[in-house]
């Protein structure tokens, strides 16, 4: 085993990076983000702002023939106040695409949320740290190391014991998807197997993961963002975050995401396009938001807060959103044919749920990521689907 004195120092830069939109140099090093300067501009909230430089998605790529790998990061955690703190994020290493090793960084910037609502939150400085990645198989590969996906970090150097140089491009179809907190990946534990990196690699595409936890709110940027973005293949899944943050009436629903996908035709005219519906989530399919957050029995629990009958005036629930998207599909599906439609019940319903209950009545459980993830890759990526290489 290679000590740390005779490693290789790597100094990373953004050739090494995968799944992002944007770069910031750091005074430490690199700080991925998933959407451009100019949308984070746009970002009204603490929430928003938090989510998209969470990599989730984001990974190096590279190739060697190391066996030792040691990647240092400057990490920034989150805890909530009156909440244990949350395990350390995890870094995946996959080898040619098996996950081989895996490590966490220690110490790290500590963000302290004051507000679940807002993300409103205090600032604790800390230090850098480094994950190990240690015998990993001898020759020359392909290495991809899956920061984690819910804690901010700034990649600052790669040492190892071989020469490392970034891999280049796959060849393989880029696969764009924007939703909400499933995701971006709550409550799964790693990053490569939140449900969309499943899918990905299921379907055998390059993951850009748009992703935020709370903000899939059909916000005007993001559809920017999108539409400016290169992309073989787009899937958005949306309307859980309008109903649960109570954001929107039916009235202003529909012709916003009429205007999202005009926007995104503009620069992916025919690029193949699906509008997947919300997972089933039992407290918010009848009742409408706002969801408040609160604790049963030492644990997280969301509840839906909403009246039922105010859906008479246009309050929205799951069950409402879902007949919204698929008659705007219908509609516009005459003029579009390259845009499609899929029920998320078909992802994750009421079996799923009887076989996988959701731990904190909103967000799946590592084992409901995989159901979703292996649903998704069966209706989208399979012979015939949305997105197989050879559409029926």
């Amino acid at each position: 085993m290679s000590t740390e004195q005779e490693l290789i120092t790597i100094p990373l830069t953004a050739d090494f990076l995968r799944g992002h939109l944007d770069v910031e140099e750091t005074a430490h090093g690199l700080l991925p983000h998933r959407l451009p300067a100019w949308a984070r501009r746009r970002i009204p909230d603490d929430l928003l702002a938090m989510a998209e430089v969470q990599p989730s998605g984001v990974r190096l790529a590279f190739r060697t023939s190391a066996t030792t790998i040691l990647l240092d990061t400057l990490p920034t955690k989150r805890a909530y106040r009156g909440f244990p703190p949350p395990p350390d994020g995890v870094y995946d290493l996959l080898v040619d695409g098996h996950l081989t090793a895996q490590a966490t960084v220690d110490g790290g910037n500590l963000r302290t949320v004051t507000d679940m609502r807002t993300q409103t939150a205090e600032f604790t400085p800390g230090p850098a740290g480094t994950a190990h990645f240690t015998d990993l198989p001898a020759g020359e590969k392909d290495i991809e190391i899956w920061l984690p996906h819910a804690e901010i970090t700034e990649v600052i150097a790669l040492r190892s014991d071989a020469p490392v140089e970034p891999s280049p491009k796959t060849g393989r179809r880029v696969w764009l998807h924007h939703g909400s907190s499933i995701s971006h990946g709550s409550n799964a534990v790693f990053p490569s197997t939140i449900w969309p990196a499943l899918a990905a690699s299921a379907g055998d595409v390059e993951l850009v993961n748009l992703g935020f936890g709370g903000s899939a709110l059909v916000d005007p940027f993001i559809a920017r963002a999108i539409r400016d973005t290169r992309a073989d293949l787009i899937s958005l899944k949306l309307g859980i975050n309008v109903v649960n943050s109570d954001a929107m009436r039916l009235r202003a629903f529909a012709p916003a995401i009429h205007g999202f996908l005009d926007t995104i035709r503009e620069g992916h005219p025919t690029t193949p396009l699906l509008l997947v519906s919300p997972v089933l989530c039992p407290t918010q399919e009848n009742t409408p938001g706002p969801l408040m957050p609160g604790l049963s029995d030492g644990t997280l629990k969301f509840k839906a807060t909403g009246d039922p009958a105010e859906t008479a005036a246009g309050r929205l629930t799951l069950t409402i959103v879902r007949d919204v998207l698929a008659d705007i599909v219908e509609q516009r599906s005459t003029e579009d044919p390259n845009l499609h439609y899929l029920d998320g019940l078909d992802l994750y319903g009421e079996s799923d749920h009887d076989e996988f209950p959701l731990p904190d009545a909103i967000h799946p459980s590592p084992e409901g990521h995989r159901r979703i993830g292996e649903n998704f890759a069966k209706h989208v990526f399979a012979d015939n689907g949305p997105f197989a290489l050879t559409p029926g």
